[in-house]
């Protein structure tokens, strides 16, 4: 079935085991023109049967269900049917399990079905829904981490640089990656990852536990020092500034910038200011254009500059927006990218 504009639709599937949820998710996602939904389910089982039936182009999937939970359903799938799935629950402990067994987003169902927040959730689930539609499926996660052979060291008089990384969808894996591939004493790093608020808590304390680095939450004020990572709160935009000879983080409310709270743009055009050439910004995968002005910025004040490339994106939006800027000064896949960084130290 084609949409308005002559394009065919997306073709969605619905997997919940509440009648009512999957009641507001159909009628909900159903009200853009881009977007059919195709079937509902209630269970894993009943959803295999359905996406052979339906071939949906993207599934929408719980985590708590009946007979099978999301994450094992996930895990199962991909492998016979590798469609994007987004996870859809109100379960915050879950959400990361589910995008390490293969979900391309996680979207987290509103606390109080007020007529605000279930418009809010939607509008936020249709953009992802059209996102995931254009995203490529990875089965399995060991080829996106680096081995531990393969850090890459700093040298010691480039310590006082600092890295700033920005990503959006399939970024929570990407990210996963390239810190996995950096050694103990790497500069300081700072990350934008759209992600909602406590989620952004809960993957800083899973990287703590995967890589070198040390890694936490941002707080304001926070110092950016050699062999930390900061993880931008999913509902505060993070700045860099300069403190004496070190770096720090401003952690601030405010309104969307590029379309997001955290945005990359934020911390990136900061970056320029604050480091100038002593900065290195890191586009990784992710839907739309957040990241790109900013990396343009660091560019022209002297940063080095790294996209992920096209082959290795999960969605080649991000970093394909600041290529066509000219913001861009190297592209690399997702394995290439720690490596990528030892060389700029030289």
């Amino acid at each position: 079935m084609v949409g308005w504009d002559g394009r065919r639709r997306i073709r969605v599937l619905v997997v919940d085991d509440s009648l009512v949820f999957r009641e507001v998710l159909m009628r909900g996602i159903s009200t853009d023109p881009a977007i059919e939904v195709v079937g509902v389910a209630k269970d894993p089982y009943e959803a295999r049967d359905k996406i052979l039936q339906y071939r949906p182009d993207v599934l929408t999937c719980d985590i708590e269900m009946p007979l099978m939970n999301g994450i094992e359903f996930i895990r199962r799938l991909l492998p016979q049917y590798p469609l994007p799935i987004i996870a859809v629950s109100s379960l915050s402990e879950s959400a990361l399990e589910a995008l390490k067994a293969g979900a391309v987003e996680f979207v987290a169902k509103p606390n109080f079905m007020t007529p605000g927040k279930v418009e809010a959730f939607l509008h936020d689930l249709i953009d992802v829904i059209k996102a995931a539609a254009h995203a490529k499926v990875v089965t399995g996660t060991a080829d996106r981490r680096q081995r531990r052979g393969e850090f890459i060291h700093v040298p010691a008089e480039d310590s006082d640089r600092v890295i700033v990384i920005g990503a959006s969808t399939g970024g929570t894996e990407a990210i996963h990656s390239v810190l996995g591939g950096m050694p103990a004493d790497t500069p300081g790093i700072v990350v934008v990852q759209h992600i909602p608020p406590v989620f952004s808590r809960m993957f800083a304390d899973r990287l703590n536990h995967a890589c070198a680095l040390r890694v936490s939450e941002a707080k304001d004020g926070d110092l950016v020092d050699q062999g930390t990572v900061l993880i931008a709160p999913g509902d505060r935009h993070v700045k860099l500034v300069k403190a004496g000879k070190r770096f720090k983080v401003e952690c601030r409310s405010g309104e969307k910038v590029s379309g997001h709270c955290p945005s990359v743009d934020v911390l990136f055009e900061s970056a320029a200011k604050a480091a100038g050439d002593r900065a290195i910004g890191v586009l990784l995968t992710g839907m739309g254009q957040d990241g790109a002005r900013g990396l343009l910025a660091m560019r022209n004040n002297g940063a080095r500059t790294i996209a992920q490339d096209e082959q290795s994106s999960v969605v080649y939006g991000m970093p394909k927006a600041a290529y066509d800027l000219g913001a861009v000064e190297v592209r690399a896949a997702l394995s290439e990218i720690p490596r990528v960084i030892g060389a700029m130290w030289t």
